[in-house]
């Protein structure tokens, strides 16, 4: 029988991601997601529904949405659920759905500009892996040069 466990979500952190190292020395992030539908009801109304989601994620990416998220930003994040099911003080039994993250986007403007000096920086880099006697008339265009990089990118996007 087939099956797939495939989650993609868009939404605001609700808390700062907490990183921890797990006993093997292996990095876990844990952060909350908050997810808006907005749609109209039977009579018209404007509504908003908004839900909340646990997100973990380990290794690398662990420590990079540690490192560039916190509370309120935006994020794609691509993943599956997984069960957890525990015993409470009481003896009761307790479960609840979460999502791995096996990858995340950037979705606002701030690592845009975030980006802005990393490419700057490996920009040069490239320049003195190549001649740059060459073709000097690109060097002094650098900065045009890294923001068009991305064949996908229209300047005319109105945000």
């Amino acid at each position: 029988m087939a099956s797939l466990n495939k989650v993609m979500l868009i939404g605001n952190l609700t808390r700062d991601p907490d990183v921890r190292m797990l006993s093997n020395g292996r990095p876990v992030c844990n952060f909350g997601l908050a997810l808006n539908r907005n749609y109209k009801d039977s009579e018209g109304n404007r509504k908003e529904e908004v839900t909340f989601v646990d997100v973990e994620c380990y290794g690398p990416r662990a420590e990079a949405v540690g490192r560039f998220f916190t509370k309120g930003r935006s994020i794609f994040v691509e993943g599956r659920l997984k069960l957890d099911q525990w015993e409470s003080k009481e003896g009761e039994k307790r479960s609840a759905i979460r999502v791995v993250l096996d990858n995340f986007e950037f979705v606002d403007s701030k690592q845009e500009s975030a980006n802005v000096p990393i490419q700057n920086q490996s920009t040069p880099s490239n320049k003195s892996d190549t001649p740059s006697d060459t073709n000097p008339a690109p060097s002094n265009d650098s900065s045009v040069s890294s923001t068009n990089q991305d064949p996908d990118l229209d300047e005319d996007v109105p945000f």
